[in-house]
């Protein structure tokens, strides 16, 4: 009842919005509000995209169709209510044009409310859990999902002497579309699960899990944990002693994510991981993008999240050139839709049926190349659409 009254309020507001704008308000500036965890626990994601973006503006301009883009940065510190909160003052106060960003699935969910309501495009740039999308017909995705992410680990696995396996993921959206996408998948191809785990999302300790996982003794236990958490599983994996067990560590890119990845330490090593992108593919977008990236950013690698938010503001400068600077929510939001480019990560598209980004999904290994930990990739899987949307 509340949600519905809070939603009549934003309608109201969204109309007297509309009665008081000004031509020129319209015609000259096009606002971004980009809401992302700039603090707290996953405060790495927030720090990757707003450094993203503000690159792909340094590298393009601030203007597009005769409009001047203007990006306006809020700081939800992972906290959906806040989200929600900020998403509102953005539309109804600020005005803006898109709502961008949303670090994890539930301040994602939050905001899809907004976003129908005052049909505003709503570019999420992290937020991985493949139902997002169907939460609004506003939403485009320029991150991945799960199920993406989770594809190439599970075909590999089976294929080299992996059989049995314990899944180890964290207690939400994300988690869940991990563990079940890989069960499927790794099932298919004749691996067996022996167990299935779940841990808290926040502040968890993975002892206890881990000795559960040792107990099952398996062959390998697959992992996903949020961006920003891999560090502590990593501590933790080797002070239980699971590697010296031989049992190994497989998962999505997130638990070897390359903002922390040379924190982690020889614990890393020899970890295979699948995911869309990683800093050490090697094509020459590649090697410009991070060598900008860590330019403008103190050395900074980026990540998976960094490509999500740099490709999230060229679906925002490509639509705008495309309707000659209209910014009409469901004229942009048209244009957005089965756009292709290349991307740092490679070739990519947005899917206009689902509004899923298509894109390729990279198996790598842990390795050290001149002395720095990376994310080595030795396969791919090309143009992988969002396996959870595909009948």
């Amino acid at each position: 009842m509340n949600n519905k009254r809070n939603l009549l309020k934003l309608a109201a507001a969204i109309m007297a919005m509309g009665a008081a704008a000004t031509p020129a308000q319209a015609q000259e500036v096009v606002k971004v509000g980009l809401i992302l965890p700039m603090t707290g626990p996953f405060a790495s994601t927030g720090r990757q995209i707003q450094a993203a973006a503000r690159l792909y503006m340094a590298q393009h301009g601030s203007t597009v169709a005769g409009k001047k883009i203007e990006l306006i940065v809020r700081d939800d510190a992972s906290v959906a209510d806040t989200t929600k909160r900020m998403a509102q003052e953005l539309v109804v106060n600020d005005k803006v044009n898109v709502l961008a960003g949303f670090g994890l699935t539930p301040l994602a969910l939050s905001t899809a409310p907004i976003a129908t309501q005052a049909k505003v495009p709503m570019v999420v740039m992290a937020a991985a859990t493949a139902m997002i999308t169907e939460q609004s017909p506003y939403i485009v995705r320029t991150g991945f999902t799960l199920p993406q992410a989770t594809l190439g680990i599970a075909q590999w696995a089976p294929k080299n002497g992996i059989k049995k396996v314990v899944t180890l993921v964290s207690d939400y959206g994300p988690g869940i579309d991990a563990q079940d996408s890989f069960k499927k998948v790794f099932t298919a191809g004749g691996g067996t699960i022996a167990e299935e785990i779940r841990v808290p999302v926040r502040n968890p300790d993975f002892a206890p899990f881990l000795q559960r996982v040792r107990d099952a003794k398996p062959d390998a236990v697959f992992v996903f944990v949020p961006s920003g958490v891999g560090a502590a599983f990593m501590k933790q994996f080797t002070e239980r002693g699971l590697d010296k067990a031989g049992i190994k560590l497989i998962g999505t890119g997130d638990v070897t994510d390359d903002d922390l990845l040379n924190d982690m330490g020889n614990a890393a090593m020899g970890v295979v991981t699948s995911m869309n992108y990683t800093a050490a593919l090697n094509t020459p977008a590649n090697k410009t993008y991070v060598e900008a990236f860590g330019k403008a950013n103190n050395g900074l690698r980026p990540n998976f999240h960094s490509v999500g938010g740099y490709d999230g503001m060229h679906v925002i400068y490509a639509a705008l050139a495309a309707t000659k600077g209209d910014a009409k929510g469901d004229t942009l939001l048209a244009a957005m839709k089965n756009l292709k480019w290349e991307s740092p990560r490679g070739p990519v598209m947005l899917d206009g049926a689902t509004r899923e980004i298509v894109q390729n999904i990279y198996i790598s290994k842990v390795e050290r190349v001149n002395g720095a930990l990376y994310n080595v990739p030795f396969d791919k899987i090309e143009a992988v659409k969002d396996p959870a949307k595909i009948k």
